[in-house]
């Protein structure tokens, strides 16, 4: 099965919207799951690893909601498709590195994911568009309940489901929002969010999770604890988290434009400048300005250009989606061309930022 023929246009992804969609990107729940009897992954021979797929990835492939999925070995994807995975999410970047033994299920439209042999023998997903955190829940839930009847889980009356990584252990649950925060960012309170959702024991995290970095001033909330704490807890106590970043980030678009706000044209403007005009771009220049552009937007300064245009452009100028725009390999300096010209092709129609 061809994997671009099978994702959803990124047109189509653009113009997903949820609730508090300006700020919250998506939400995600997911859970990681082991077999009982079986090695976790990463200690487990590759003969193991198969043995554990051929009894999972049947079961996978047979819920209700992978009735139109997407199945492949890690070994069938090429590196270029694998990366167009990690920057969708529906993958992570360790799964990335793996081959056979591991494989990866998604649902058409992209809600369910799971990937088989990451670093636990299942880690399944639920991602919607904004602010959808007790939705997922649900949802994963369902599956899990489904998953259950039919595997034997590694589980433990005193620690619950036991995982590769302690940390997981209990609930094995991980509950997170992708957020936009150009206003913290310029209003430079970012990192007092940050200590403080630190100091309630949740994870701030960059673009693509643990160790990377905030790229597009995106980041990911998410829990740390998942052993004695109950879901529904988990769920709620991020949901309400979440729901105070966003207050923050309103308040600081809203100071920002009241007592700096040609400050922060400027910033737009300059964007946009770049963005419209360079002939050479990276990957890591053009979502930083991409989120200006698109703080500008929300602002209203471009008011004849849908938002769905700057996340479009978002994804477009990743590396992997702008490789499989072009025929043959190229190097980093040709995408940073390539990058500039779609760039500037697509902002050709866009007029200047207007001050109100």
């Amino acid at each position: 099965m061809n994997l671009m023929e099978f994702l959803t246009p990124l047109t189509e992804v653009a113009k997903r919207s949820g609730p508090e969609g300006t700020i919250v990107i998506s939400s995600r729940v997911r859970l990681a799951r082991n077999l009982k009897g079986f090695a976790f992954p990463g200690w487990a021979s590759k003969h193991d690893r198969i043995k554990a797929l051929e009894l999972m990835r049947p079961a996978v492939e047979n819920l209700p909601q992978m009735k139109e999925s997407f199945s492949a070995g890690m070994e069938e994807l090429d590196n270029l498709d694998k990366q167009i995975l990690v920057e969708r999410h529906l993958i992570s970047r360790e799964h990335a590195s793996k081959s056979a033994g591991s494989a990866v299920v998604f649902s058409k439209g992209e809600i369910y994911s799971v990937m088989i042999n990451e670093e636990d023998h299942l880690r399944m997903q639920v991602i919607l568009p904004g602010l959808q955190l007790e939705e997922c829940w649900e949802k994963i839930d369902e599956v899990d309940t489904i998953l259950e009847k039919q595997l034997d889980y590694a589980f433990s009356p005193k620690y619950g489901y036991l995982t590769a990584c302690p940390t997981n252990l209990g609930t094995a649950i991980r509950v997170s929002a992708m957020v936009h925060l150009p206003g913290l960012v310029l209003a430079e309170q970012i990192n007092q969010v940050i200590q403080a959702v630190n100091k309630l024991g949740l994870a701030v995290r960059g673009l693509f999770g643990e160790g990377t970095d905030a790229l597009g001033n995106v980041f990911q909330i998410s829990n740390q604890q998942t052993l004695g704490e109950d879901e529904n807890r988990i769920v709620d106590r991020l949901s309400k988290v979440v729901a105070q970043i966003i207050e923050h980030e309103n308040n600081a678009r809203a100071i920002l434009l009241e007592k700096k706000k040609k400050i922060v044209l400027n910033h737009i403007g300059r964007a946009y400048g770049i963005l419209s005009n360079a002939y050479s771009i990276s990957s890591k220049e053009a979502l930083n300005l991409l989120s200006l552009f698109k703080l500008g937007i929300d602002y209203g300064f471009f008011p004849d250009v849908p938002r769905s245009l700057a996340e479009e452009l978002f994804l477009i100028c990743q590396p992997a989606h702008l490789q499989k725009m072009s025929a043959n390999p190229m190097e980093p300096e040709e995408r940073d061309i390539l990058r500039a010209d779609i760039l500037r092709e697509r902002l050709k129609g866009v007029k200047g930022p207007v001050l109100k």
